[in-house]
């Protein structure tokens, strides 16, 4: 073998990269979630070249993979391409195409915490999984997104790096994809993790941040929780005998102390009771009765929470999730999970699907479950038209938490609950401070008796919608200058317990490419980004990055009835369907207080002003309501009168016109002392519905 052939090969060997499929562009996303896709169609539509590369087959993330009950909080600090996910939700299901199994009049309006479809803004929150995938693969198509899928990162060589900058990722394929800026899309934050930026995993203590629900949580752990009383051991009352599976031996550890261990994850399964679309729970491989011994002690002391969080979506179909003490959340086996090897996270999946196919199986044919259970969930199975290349079951695990993001921001539960303000706001959460339960354990009553309880379950109110930072995406400058982190970004385990919601990922999948494209622009670190520019830009493409709030007057008098004129319905008068709110907050109204419809409801509250004619002939109807921003623009109007009923629509955002408080409706005929009413209703509408008062004045002599 000559020298020079020997020398080839030696250069060959440490520079084969170059060789390998490459590829370059202006972003490189990895993830194929629903902030990738999010980001992926921002990045395109600024002009950007961008490639996705994920390591899923089906995209979408936890969106389209059986989490259809949207987690989302106030729906109005959802904005731009988040928003115009949920209006193709409601623009598929207004066809009635799409009402296969169920009618549409048949579904209702139930959605997680509001009403499932929104009215005029046009937008709907629950929706199945697969018209999630959908919009999704519709996005694509529109955007003609450059996606390499099943595309897994060597997350031991393959991030090329130089001076705190990555030139590009390879993964196990050999696939070597070359960028100027790079997003880590992941649950996991694999990207972010071997790129060297700092992270961390499991719950800090309350005093790293000065928090209240960090660390091990046992007197808050209050919700999905065992009733006092349930024998943990195999052999009632005897230690001795040994623990029954699933029980930690190990004692939970202090109140507000830190610890590395995970809050649950679980699959969110997509179910019916519709007999063509069902198919029956499968027995899982492996499977043993005795992994749900204390299951079954729940149910023969009386518990019947298995079916209390089936929660309905179209097609008379559910997003199924966990409930009670013991359901579809496999406490304590996903430790190892954030940063176990692909081979190791994969046993960790196969056994969460493995626990949860082996519950139903369980409920539904173990001799020992009380009857009436056993036959109730052999009406359910999976839904046949549901994930139909994986035997029916979702792709992707619910991560709900793995690495977070250590950058020189965190955002904690301060910013949360609005005791501290988030500067440079990219988008906005406002769901409630949640964590799954962590941890199974025993303890002892008063009388030295042992229980199991469960530890890590917390639910903490957000009174306000919050700002989400721009720095909390981006890690240290000195550790990485262009990656932006938008999932497991930089937060507290309590603070990502509201942050982690699918809007919200969205909703930073588009702020982080934007922010991308601004760096590969001005050929800058993503950490000297410019946020006025920034921000003008994210504003254009309608983020919402702040709630205007109204000069509220908590109480006090508005203009008094005796000062008026003619007939005033107002007050106690009024005749209210639906959920309306009684308010104060901005001046001028007419007596006490008016009321408005929380900018929720559509189509559901309506109230009535009924009234006595007081003259023969004509008469002006006029209606009151403090003008402003917020309100909705297409209110409309019913009156009833002598000939029959007009309708007519009114902007509340617009002045009255030669009044502080009052718009005419018009004139009509009405005769003396006979019964008439108006009524004015939220439909269709989008922003605040006022109610305040009406007044009818004669107008013949």
């Amino acid at each position: 073998m000559s020298l020079v052939y020997r020398l080839f090969c030696l250069f060959f060997v440490f520079n084969w990269h170059l060789w390998a499929d490459s590829t370059s562009r202006d972003i490189v996303i990895y993830g194929g979630n629903s902030a990738a896709i999010s980001a992926a169609v921002q990045a395109t539509r600024i002009g950007k070249s961008v490639i996705v590369v994920s390591p899923d087959r089906r995209l979408g993330g936890l969106t389209s993979n059986g989490l259809g009950w949207t987690d989302s909080g106030k729906k109005e600090v959802v904005g731009g391409i988040a928003r115009e996910f949920y209006h193709r939700v409601w623009r598929h299901y207004q066809s009635p195409e799409a009402w296969e199994w169920q009618e549409m009049s048949e579904y209702g309006n139930r959605g997680q915490g509001s009403p499932a479809v929104d009215g005029n803004r046009r937008t709907m929150w629950i929706f199945e999984p697969k018209v999630a995938e959908d919009i999704f693969e519709s996005w694509v198509r529109e955007n003609n997104l450059e996606i390499a899928r099943d595309e897994r990162l060597d997350r031991n060589e393959g991030v090329e790096l130089d001076k705190g900058r990555i030139l590009s990722i390879t993964c196990l394929s050999g696939n070597r994809y070359e960028g100027k800026v790079f997003l880590d899309c992941t649950y996991e934050g694999d990207l972010m993790a071997a790129a060297g930026v700092s992270y961390f995993v499991g719950r800090e203590g309350n005093r790293r941040y000065g928090e209240t629900f960090n660390g091990v949580q046992t007197a808050h752990a209050l919700k999905n929780q065992f009733s006092k009383g349930i024998d943990p051991f195999i052999v009632h009352g005897d230690p001795a005998s040994g623990l029954i599976a699933r029980i930690s031996n190990k004692i939970p550890g202090t109140d507000g102390s830190m610890d590395t261990k995970m809050q649950a994850y679980n699959f969110r399964l997509c179910l019916t009771q519709v007999e063509e679309n069902r198919v029956s729970f499968p027995k899982p491989e492996g499977y043993d009765s005795r992994h749900y011994e204390l299951l079954l002690r729940s149910l023969k002391k009386g518990s019947r929470h298995v079916f209390d969080k089936f929660d309905p979506i179209p097609n008379a179909k559910t997003d199924t999730n966990n409930y009670g003490g013991f359901s579809t959340d496999n406490i304590g086996m996903n430790y190892g999970y954030p940063d176990g090897s692909y081979q190791e996270r994969q046993k960790i999946i196969d056994e969460h699907k493995r626990y949860q196919q082996g519950y139903f199986y369980f409920l539904c044919n173990d001799p020992r479950v009380p009857e009436e259970v056993s036959l109730m969930m052999k009406k359910w199975g999976l839904a046949k038209d549901e994930f139909v290349d994986n035997e029916n079951w979702p792709l992707q695990l619910y991560v709900r938490e793995a690495r977070r993001m250590m950058s020189d921001f965190v955002m904690t539960e301060h910013e949360v609950n609005g005791k501290r303000q988030s500067l440079k706001p990219i988008g906005m959460g406002s769901y409630k401070m949640d964590s799954r339960h962590v941890q199974r354990y025993v303890t002892k009553d008063e009388k030295g008796r042992s229980y199991v309880l469960n530890e890590g379950d917390f639910q903490v109110p957000v009174v306000d919608p919050y700002a989400i930072s721009y720095d909390a995406i981006i890690p240290p400058l000195r550790e990485c200058s262009n990656l932006l982190v938008p999932v497991c970004l930089s937060a507290s385990h309590v603070a990502f317990g509201s942050l982690r919601m699918e809007p919200v990922f969205m909703i930073l999948g588009q702020s982080a490419a934007t922010a991308a494209a601004l760096a590969v622009d001005e050929d800058i670190p993503v950490q000297g980004v410019d946020y006025a520019e920034l921000s003008k830009r994210l504003l254009e493409d309608k983020q919402v990055l702040e709630l205007t709030k109204d000069n509220r007057v908590t109480e006090g008098i508005g203009i008094f009835l005796s000062s008026l004129g003619g007939v005033v319905v107002d007050g106690e008068q009024l005749e209210l369907e639906g959920e309306w709110f009684k308010s104060s907050s901005l001046r001028p109204f007419v007596g006490t207080s008016y009321y408005h419809d929380g900018n929720g409801g559509k189509g559901m509250r309506k109230i009535k002003f009924p009234f006595s004619a007081p003259a023969e002939g004509l008469h002006e109807i006029k209606v009151s309501y403090s003008a402003f921003g917020n309100r909705a623009g297409n209110i409309r109007y019913e009156i009833v009168h002598e000939e029959g009923i007009d309708k007519v629509l009114l902007d509340q955002r617009k002045p009255h016109l030669g009044s502080d408080v009052w718009s005419s409706l018009g004139t009509f005929s009405f005769q003396k002392g006979k019964s008439y009413h108006v009524t004015l209703s939220n439909e269709n509408t989008e922003g605040y519905v006022v109610a305040d008062a009406i007044q009818v004045i004669g107008l013949n002599p």
